[in-house]
Formats: C-alpha cells, sequence, structure tokens
C-alpha cells in the first residue's frame, strides 16, 4: 500500500468571489523571495516625486475687476463658491468661484482704500474704509447700490470682523470698537489704557466668541474680552505683525505674519514663547490664513510669493508665483481647503489649487488609488536623499533667490560674531539665547 501526500488548494481563493470582480493574485510576502523589492520600491518612489513635480500647475484662473491693489480677501461662512474682495481703489466685488464670475460689483462702495470686510448673518456684508464709515451692505437676491446702514467714524479703519453668533462687530482704528448693528455710535472702547498704537486687525476667536485679538503698529498683540469691556493682556513683540489668524481648529492657537519675514504661531496661554517659527519669506509678511482643516496655512509676502505652510513644519514650504504678479497683500484658503486665493498690487485675484499636482477633474477610483499609492511611496521615502531633493526643489524668481541669498549670508555672518563674542569674554557671562525667546520683548496684564 503507497501512502501519497497531496497539497490541496481551495478553489475558491483563487477565484473571483462575484463576477466582474478581479481576480485574486497570490504572493509570497517572504523577503528571501523578493531580493530586490526595495530597489524596486525606491524607483517608484523617486518617479512619483517626480511625477509630482512634472504636473505641478498650481495656478488655476484670475479674477479681474479691481483698478487698484487688492486689500481684503474672506470667504462667506457656509459658503464654498462665494469669496469677496476690496480694494485700495474703494470698490467691493463678490465672487463666484465655481463660476468665475462676479455677483456684486459696487465700483465705489468707499472714498478711497476699502480697509476691511466681514460677512454679517443674512447675506450681508460689512466693509470699512479711510474715509471713516463702516457700511452694511445686503448681497444677497435683494442687492442693491446702496448701503443698508452707515456706522460713521471719527477717524479712519483699519479692519473689521464681525462676532459669530450676536449682532456684534468691532472695528480696528487708533483705538478697538465694539458696535451695535442697531445702533450708530460704538458701545465700548476696548483700548489698553496706556496704549498709544494704530490697531491694524481686529479678529474674533472662532469658538470663544467674546475673546478678542488685536495687532498694532507698536508691535503689540493684545486679547480683549467684550463681557469685561477692557484688555485683558498684552505682548509687545521684536518687530510689528501685519496680520493675524485664529485657528480652527486649536482655539487657543493664533498665527501672526511678521514684518521680520517670519510667521509665528503662539498659545495664548502661555504668550512668552512662540510655538513655532515659519522662515522662508525674504520679505514681510503681509496676510496669512488658516485652511479649515487646521492643519495648513497660506502666507503673501512683499517678496511676490504665495507660501502654503504644514501646521508645525517651519521650513520649506510651496511656493506660487508668476512674473505679473506684485506683492501680495491678501491670502485666503476656500472653504474646501482644495485652493487658495491671493490678492495683489496689480489689481488681480489669483485662484491657485492647494496642491498644485492635483488633478481638476473627476478622479476615477483607480487614479485615486495609484495617486495614494504614490503619496504613500513618497512619505516612506522621504528621507533618501534623491527623493527629497527632487520633491522639496522648486523654481523661484532670480530676485527671490538673490534676496534669500543675500539673507542667509546676512544670518550666518551674525551667528558668527555671536560665536566670537561668546568664545572671548568670561565662562557664564554671555549665555546664547533661543531663537523663540527673542520674539517677545514683554509680557503686560
Amino acid at each position: 500500500m503507497v501512502k501519497i501526500s497531496v497539497l490541496q488548494h481551495a478553489p475558491e481563493a483563487h477565484l473571483p468571489t462575484r463576477p466582474g470582480d478581479p481576480t485574486p493574485t497570490s504572493r509570497n510576502l517572504n523577503p528571501l523571495m523578493h531580493p530586490f523589492a526595495r530597489a524596486r520600491e525606491r524607483t517608484r518612489a523617486l518617479n512619483a516625486a517626480k511625477m509630482d513635480r512634472m504636473f505641478a500647475k498650481p495656478f488655476v484662473d484670475a479674477l479681474e475687476g479691481h483698478i487698484d491693489a487688492v486689500e481684503v480677501l474672506i470667504r462667506q461662512p457656509g459658503s464654498l463658491t462665494t469669496i469677496a474682495s476690496g480694494s485700495w481703489d474703494g470698490g467691493l466685488i463678490l465672487h463666484n468661484l465655481s463660476t468665475r464670475k462676479q455677483i456684486v460689483k459696487l465700483p465705489q462702495a468707499h472714498k478711497g482704500k476699502l480697509s476691511g470686510l466681514c460677512f454679517a448673518e443674512g447675506e450681508r456684508l460689512l466693509s470699512c474704509g479711510v474715509d471713516r464709515n463702516v457700511k452694511l451692505w445686503a448681497v444677497g437676491s435683494g442687492a442693491t447700490d446702496t448701503p443698508l446702514n452707515v456706522f460713521p467714524g471719527k477717524s479712519a479703519f483699519n479692519s473689521i470682523d464681525h462676532h459669530r453668533s450676536d449682532p456684534l462687530f468691532a472695528t480696528a482704528s487708533n483705538t478697538v470698537q465694539i458696535w451695535d448693528e442697531t445702533k450708530s455710535a460704538p458701545i465700548s472702547n476696548l483700548t489698553f489704557p496706556t496704549s498709544t498704537e494704530t490697531i491694524t486687525s481686529v479678529r474674533f476667536n472662532l469658538s470663544e466668541s467674546s475673546v478678542l485679538a488685536s495687532i498694532g503698529s507698536d508691535r503689540t498683540f493684545t486679547l480683549y474680552d467684550i463681557r469685561t469691556g477692557k484688555a485683558e493682556r498684552r505682548t509687545i513683540m521684536q518687530m510689528r505683525s501685519n496680520s493675524l489668524a485664529w485657528s480652527p481648529t486649536f482655539p487657543t492657537t493664533v498665527l501672526l505674519a511678521s514684518e521680520d519675514h517670519n510667521l509665528y504661531t503662539f498659545d495664548i496661554r502661555h504668550m512668552s514663547t512662540p510655538t513655532q517659527i515659519y522662515k522662508a519669506h525674504v520679505a514681510a509678511v503681509m496676510s496669512c490664513d488658516w485652511s479649515p482643516t487646521g492643519l495648513e496655512f497660506v502666507s503673501g509676502g512683499w517678496d511676490r510669493t504665495v507660501r502654503i505652510w504644514k501646521e508645525g513644519q517651519g521650513h520649506s514650504p510651496e511656493v506660487y508665483h508668476t512674473k505679473r504678479m506684485q506683492r501680495v497683500t491678501s491670502s485666503i484658503f476656500s472653504a474646501d481647503a482644495r485652493y487658495v486665493l491671493s490678492g495683489s498690487d496689480d489689481g488681480n485675484v489669483r485662484i491657485w489649487k492647494a496642491k498644485a499636482s492635483d488633478k481638476l477633474g473627476v478622479v476615477t477610483a483607480r487614479e485615486r488609488a495609484a495617486i495614494e499609492y504614490r503619496d504613500s511611496l513618497k512619505e516612506r521615502w522621504k528621507v533618501d536623499a534623491e527623493v527629497s531633493r527632487v520633491a522639496r526643489t522648486r523654481h523661484i524668481p532670480k530676485s527671490v533667490h538673490q534676496a534669500s541669498k543675500l539673507k542667509r549670508t546676512m544670518l550666518d555672518a551674525q551667528r558668527v560674531k555671536e560665536e566670537r563674542r561668546r568664545k572671548h569674554t568670561r565662562a557664564g557671562e554671555n549665555i546664547p539665547k533661543a531663537e523663540r525667546k527673542k520674539v517677545v520683548i514683554a509680557e503686560q496684564t
């Protein structure tokens, strides 16, 4: 009698489970059977990084209509497509992003520069300008060329922001004032008693709506509580800030765009040092805005570039620029976080893709799987020197490149000077100071 051993495989393991499904493939995962697997995967990762740069075409379109610099851009809460822009010519335009057409155009909304915009409840829009007026506009189906209400002020306004739920709004001029939509005069002044600055921007906290933040020309960042009607805390920094934005996901995190070419994130519970410094701009940073996801933010600078940063990563941001684009004065994310908008001195509102190599059309399931696979390869092999070099290389204008080289040379010279001074002084007399400790000069409560 002969005993025979048979290897038997279940037929259902090698057949599609349903008609039309792909036939399952068998694979031996033993690494000894695949000696070149890592080499092949690295080549795929390198090709994925190269493809990402090859298909990087971030510019989508330009929204025209203004004849002077675009000072302010805002998105309408609860809408994916509605964007409002205000210009130095006093013009106010409401854009539809999907059709790229103008919904409302008010060429003479203000006399002189329009400096602030914010949406109010019920398809209404508040604007302020250097003509010392705040105007309330209807921008829905019943839009007209005449404002619903005018709130006269005593000095030129620089910024405006609306309360999340109450019919209140805050304005910034030489003081911070709280207004009620039903009254023609401000109901309270919030400025710090010893303050002498011009307030350049105000923003309500997105979560704790009674908390208000402002930045001023005397390098201050101030927190107010509208319930107590006074300033609670003030921080004086080395250089003045040009813009501020509250994080949509972390209510205590605030982002400041500074005149010293950097951006800073602060936790308002510990304002003595920033939580992160973001360095790449080679001129003053004029605007900043968080993505609705809270994972990214956009900044626009005097160096004529738009940069998209990952939260917590203070270097190597995405850089967007065009030949004709001038100094970027305003920048925001769209409500779905897929697009970035920038307003510049040349009067154009430009639309960019938040991820430069994204496909704009319909993405099939097969394409989506391939994209996700390539992304995972790049993430896994990002420590490889060649993959990393391809992924981070950006072509920037010659003027920006030269300014970046000059700035690097100056910083290196400063570092060498400090090291030599420390080397030739008595031990312990010249203690090196961390970069984050140099940002804030003083705190006042």
